[in-house]
């Protein structure tokens, strides 16, 4: 294999993968450990992968995070679809976490005037539930992401440490099921997830099937944190049996 070739061999593979160490690329490869070493200096000089610690991480999914308003336009019906099935999942009294997703915007907006608690990051799900008499509901606070209309940062984080929730309905931008797990575009996104999951009795996620077999740049957590998922559809054959495998309680809308 020339050089060059193996260049575009190491970008395709990291990429796919997300990930990758230089033991596994050496053996790939079929070269040295040290010669990967070097080549993916070069890729990372030429702008084409990232060195990490021990190896290299994919910039495909390393973008600035897409604006809210255009978030909320794509796939919004299915999105719909998922938010109502949540709902239904929701029994006064309960204490529940809303992250800063579109979903989650449209689960605010359709959600009854019930006596509940509500938790969240998002300024545009603390708006919608502002005309909402019986709900109380509890902004983290934070630094905002202005693309994403959420709060992040260390002062959200702290705040979270300071509750405790029944059941979290949280939302990424990738779901793989080869160790991969939940991953979120950037490591701001991830951090908090991390701790909403950490305050939740329950984990319900809310993915449309176009996150299946997405491994974006930071990981939230492992599958098996997570107790419900409500999908769009059914997910490939060979996917939905793989998730069963987790233990998972699965609703399609």
């Amino acid at each position: 294999m020339l050089a060059a070739e193996r260049y575009d061999r190491i970008v395709e593979m990291v990429n796919e993968s997300g990930s990758m160490r230089v033991s596994e690329l050496s053996d790939r490869c079929r070269v040295t450990e040290e010669t990967i070493r070097r080549d993916l200096d070069r890729l990372e000089q030429a702008g084409r992968l990232k060195r990490s610690h021990g190896g290299a991480v994919s910039i495909k999914d390393d973008q600035p995070e897409i604006p809210y308003r255009v978030r909320e336009t794509t796939h919004a019906e299915e999105k719909k679809r998922i938010a109502q099935a949540a709902l239904a999942m929701i029994r006064p009294g309960d204490r529940i976490l809303l992250d800063a997703s579109t979903t989650a915007g449209y689960m605010a907006a359709n959600m009854p005037d019930i006596p509940l608690t509500v938790l969240t990051n998002s300024i545009q799900v603390a708006t919608e539930l502002s005309s909402k008499d019986k709900i109380e509901v509890i902004s983290t606070g934070g630094q905002l992401a202005q693309r994403s209309l959420s709060f992040v940062g260390p002062l959200a984080e702290r705040s979270l440490e300071t509750y405790h929730v029944d059941k979290l309905f949280l939302s990424c931008k990738g779901v793989h099921l080869d160790g991969g797990g939940i991953s979120e575009s950037n490591e701001l996104q991830a951090r908090l997830k991390q701790k909403m999951v950490g305050i939740s009795d329950q984990v319900i996620l809310l993915a449309d099937a176009s996150k299946f077999g997405v491994r974006a740049f930071a990981r939230v957590t492992g599958l098996n944190a997570v107790h419900a998922v409500i999908l769009n559809e059914q997910l490939d054959g060979d996917l939905m049996k793989r998730l069963k495998d987790y233990d998972i309680q699965i609703t399609t809308v």
